[in-house]
């Protein structure tokens, strides 16, 4: 999931303004009027509306002149909140301000990432960062500071306590109760970070980097991947860096060198500029922690988490290497002998690269599988999977997806689905999905969930899928990452908690990845996938035999590939703890100590952004949540289609968003307070 940070830590609520893949035709666009109509600005909005439309931009002026009617109604209400008495009252008007800024800044910030003229995105991206000192002063403001303070130790409500404390939480990281030079510091150091953020995601998202290739080294590569790719100047096919393209060309083309340019190109996506940016990032995270009284940024941000403390979180690193080393050291030696194999080599002379790794992992699940991925892609159309996915969510959960004609929307192709709660015939949410790539587009998967719901107020959830499919259709692994990201519109979709800062992934952020992880395993069981001939009967099933060869494939090389993340997730804590040492020269002693070593002149850390962004100190998250998931995951060992687990799921886990800590969650859905041990013996099967 994408969880760009919009607002400022007062909130502390990561990702609910954030902005944390048919081939059937798109439905007609609308034209709008020349400058999109603003909700009125009231000085307090006490019954916001249920459902919004997705609001129209054609242009640049007309976001910059939205982006100022949000902020001039925020304002009204700050000042009208500093009023509030404490109690339930200031919590009233806390959230009617928090209901303003997602219906006034979520959506058209999220632009930047989806929206095909750049005019657009510029200005949703000058947006961001107006919103973001708004929540930096917001953040010093001492009236409603106050105000939180008071109200937090007023009441009584367990719901009321934990949302009021939360803000409270938001308020002292922001630093309003630091001495006023170090407020007027942590703030200048707030504003910074932001701007740093946009400029380092901007470097990689803009750079459009392509690789020219002739066809000749291209060979293995299929031509359906390659045929319809733009040419340069001197004719060679050029590939992107990311995307199905990038993936299938490392896995089938026999010629090393077009690897390992390719590789290269995306290892070092970001440039030498970005790595300039990672350092002030990392500088200044220090900085701001330590105006706090903490030695490093990990102590500032692992307190508030799950994991409560770095040393917990190295702890569960180091067990996590430990259990996988051996495993990786095998898979290395298994990659070398198929290459030795492969070139008619000794194993002595052979050396293995890492734009290897891909290609002879492929090779050698064909030899031993005799699984293709590419062999996937007739049984699953992109339109299909994505209704295929809906329907599983539809069996286990009770809802239902229809999709909206005529959806006024960004671009071309992207579609709008009403989500509806079967038992009451309520509609609860709306889905946007933005299915194949483009131009200026995000070019992974990714979900924001932008706007979240409430049952204090009549207000339903709203999120963009984006994803960027193949049109020949998805391979497994990808309709496994298409059903983790919808998993995280299923957090955002099925919440129903009394506030909107407490709903969807307003959750500790090592807890949001945990349901889209386990629901990745669906995608492996062969009754999970006969669904998908209930939204598509001409479909050709998929052959049980080939099902089954994916799944003993599927954790194949699952020592190199676990022991790469927790190399991410070490090098992010190192990065982050009380030294903040060079980012390059880190890395390389890091990745140096590896099973494969470090390549010069490679700069992986200048593409990194999740640590540049809202992962920093936190890319931990991924494995401490994949160790939630396996546990959660053992509820649904008998049929994973159970609508009874899936109803517990819905209620214990997706509709309580943050209203009660993690752990509480996690035991109220098992029964049972939460176990690492499910995950340990998957590491060490």
């Amino acid at each position: 999931m994408k969880r760009s940070n919009v607002k400022a830590a007062v909130l502390m609520l990561a990702g609910a303004l954030a902005l944390a893949a048919t081939s059937a035709e798109a439905a007609p666009r609308k034209r709008a009027p020349a400058h999109p109509k603003p909700i009125p600005v009231k000085p307090v909005v006490e019954n916001p509306i249920a459902d919004l439309p997705f609001p129209r931009f054609d242009h640049g002026p007309q976001v910059a002149s939205a982006c100022t009617t949000g902020l001039e109604g925020a304002m009204l209400r700050v000042k009208e909140l500093e009023k509030r008495k404490a109690g339930a009252d200031w919590l009233k008007g806390w959230e009617a301000l928090y209901d303003w800024e997602e219906d006034q800044s979520g959506a058209l910030i999220f632009l930047q990432n989806v929206h095909p003229n750049a005019d657009v995105r510029t200005e949703a991206e000058k947006c961001e960062q107006r919103w973001s000192a708004f929540q930096t002063a917001l953040g010093m403001n001492e009236l409603v500071y106050q105000g939180a303070k008071q109200t937090a130790s007023l009441l009584k409500d367990p719901v009321d306590r934990r949302a009021a404390q939360r803000a409270l939480e938001g308020f002292e990281d922001s630093g309003v109760a630091l001495p006023r030079d170090k407020q007027a510091r942590a703030r200048a150091i707030a504003d910074k970070l932001g701007t740093l953020g946009q400029q380092f995601d901007r470097d990689i998202r803009d750079a459009r980097v392509r690789v020219a290739f002739t066809e000749a080294e291209l060979k293995g590569v299929p031509e359906s991947v390659w045929k319809d790719q733009p040419r340069d100047a001197d004719n060679k096919v050029t590939l992107p860096i990311d995307g199905p393209a990038y993936v299938t060309a490392m896995q089938t083309a026999e010629d090393a060198g077009a690897r390992e340019r390719l590789w290269r190109a995306k290892v070092n996506e970001g440039g030498p500029d970005n790595l300039k940016v990672l350092a002030q990032i990392e500088q200044l995270r220090l900085e701001q922690a330590r105006l706090f009284g903490f030695a490093s940024y990990d102590e500032f941000v692992l307190r508030r988490r799950m994991v409560e403390t770095p040393a917990r979180a190295t702890k569960f690193l180091e067990d996590v290497r430990a259990a996988v080393v051996d495993e990786d050291q095998r898979d290395v030696v298994e990659l070398r002998q198929a290459k030795a194999r492969h070139l008619g080599q000794t194993l002595e002379a052979t050396k293995l690269q890492r734009w290897d790794t891909m290609f002879y992992s492929a090779r050698l699940l064909h030899e031993r599988f005799a699984v293709d991925d590419e062999a996937f892609r007739p049984y699953f159309p992109p339109q299909e999977s994505l209704r295929f996915v809906m329907r599983v969510a539809e069996k286990m959960f009770g809802i239902r997806y229809d999709k909206v004609a005529d959806a006024n929307v960004w671009a071309p192709e992207v579609q709008a689905w009403a989500v509806t709660d079967v038992a009451s015939g309520r509609k609860i949410a709306t889905l946007f999905v933005d299915p194949y790539p483009r131009d200026g587009k995000y070019n992974h998967a990714a979900t924001w969930n932008y706007r979240n719901s409430a049952t204090s107020v009549p207000r339903q959830a709203q999120s963009a899928l984006v994803v960027n499919f193949d049109r020949r259709g998805l391979t497994l692994p990808e309709l496994e990452t298409l059903m983790h990201e919808f998993g995280h519109t299923l957090r955002n979709n099925l919440s129903a908690t009394r506030y909107a800062s407490d709903a969807g992934e307003n959750v500790v952020q090592d807890f949001a990845e945990a349901p889209s992880e386990m629901l990745e395993d669906w995608v492996y069981d062969k009754k999970v996938l006969k669904v998908f001939q209930e939204v598509c009967p001409a479909c050709k099933p998929v052959p049980d035999d080939l099902v089954d060869k994916a799944r003993a494939a599927r954790d194949f090389g699952k020592g190199m590939q676990v022991a790469r993340q927790q190399l991410y997730a070490a090098y992010d804590l190192a990065l982050h703890g009380p030294a903040a040492p060079d980012p390059m020269d880190t890395w390389e002693k890091m990745e140096a100590a590896t099973s494969l070593g470090y390549v010069p002149g490679t700069t992986f850390p200048s593409g990194f952004a999740h640590i540049a962004g809202g992962y920093g100190a936190g890319y931990y998250g991924y494995l401490w949540s994949q160790s939630v998931a396996a546990d959660m995951r053992t509820a649904f060992a008998a049929d994973k289609l159970d609508p009874k687990v899936g109803a517990r799921l819905r209620n214990s886990v997706l509709a309580e968003g943050a209203q009660k800590p993690p752990q509480q969650v996690v035991k109220d859905f098992l029964g049972r307070d939460a176990s690492s041990q499910a995950f340990f013996d998957w590491l060490r099967k």
